[in-house]
């Protein structure tokens, strides 16, 4: 399962948040659906699952892993199979956008399978969120061979909803850290840390960066393009800190040229972090100087 590019905040905040709330009420594996198409990509579509007020799952799915979905409009009856059960679907679909009812199937196999994996305390909403979530326990099997044995079910779901594969795993492991925690690679699967992101921080010269240093890079939104566009502005030396003080403070490629077309053209990394700091601008300087057209 592919989740859509908003999922960490969508999918996780549906779920974990509502948690609580779940488990204290009655779990009825039913519930009303809604479905629109991705709009980055017309191979997939968007699925709400609702139960109830206080139970929501959202979630982006291929077209291909449904069976007999059609959504040129009218009726429909659809499903879409899963290891732990299968989701069931009836409604309509009016230019794109769908809507109707849904039963979830739990599958008595997939229980046993878990039992033998020493799983054998899984509640029917829990094998739900593992269908809604796709996690195998072929997936559970490989996470185990790589050290993760006996991850709780809330993490098996955190497995599906933040897709930490065992592919991820030996990815992120090859581009120079391996032995990861399963936290760690949860956060690193919500910053977007990837093992190309890696590649690519090391092509602009931040290469085997510690891995808190390597989160922090994309919490703040440091992305190798940025760095590239401030080594090209002549800040061939950057250190990782400097570059997290540009984007934290709002240094971007722009205000560096302003500053500079207003009279500052040798102003160094730590000059431009503190004047954003203190609010000081290309309009301020104009201001100050006294250049700034006359109102009329």
């Amino acid at each position: 399962m592919r989740l859509m590019s908003s999922r960490l905040s969508l999918v996780a905040l549906l779920l974990m948040a509502t948690s609580a709330v779940a488990a204290s009420s009655t779990f009825e594996p039913r519930g009303t659906w809604s479905a629109s198409p991705k709009s980055s990509d017309p191979s997939a579509l968007n699925l709400q699952l609702r139960q109830g007020p206080h139970r929501n799952m959202g979630f982006t799915e291929a077209l291909a892993s449904f069976q007999g979905l059609s959504t040129t409009g009218g009726a429909t009856t659809f499903t879409l199979p899963r290891e732990a059960g299968t989701f069931r679907f009836e409604g309509q679909f009016q230019d794109g956008q769908g809507a109707g009812h849904y039963r979830f199937d739990a599958s008595n196999d997939f229980l046993k399978k878990m039992a033998t994996l020493g799983y054998s305390d899984i509640t029917p909403e829990v094998q739900f969120q593992l269908a809604a979530t796709n996690v195998t326990t072929a997936r559970i099997q490989a996470m185990a061979a790589l050290g993760y044995k006996q991850l709780s079910t809330e993490e098996l779901i955190q497995s599906g909803i933040f897709d930490v594969t065992p592919e991820y795993v030996r990815g992120m492991s090859d581009a120079g850290y391996p032995g990861l925690s399963f936290k760690e690679l949860v956060e690193s699967r919500i910053h977007r840390v990837t093992p190309q992101r890696v590649k690519e921080f090391s092509g602009v010269g931040f290469a085997k960066l510690p891995w808190n240093q390597l989160t922090a890079m994309s919490i703040h939104g440091v992305t190798p393009d940025f760095v590239k566009q401030m080594r090209e502005l002549g800040f061939k030396d950057l250190t990782q800190e400097q570059i997290l003080a540009f984007r934290i403070h709002g240094v971007t490629p722009d205000f560096v040229k302003q500053m500079r077309e207003a009279g500052y053209p040798n102003v160094t990394p730590d000059e431009l972090v503190a004047l954003r700091i203190h609010g000081i601008d290309h309009i301020f300087i104009r201001d100050m100087s006294g250049t700034a057209p006359k109102k009329k």
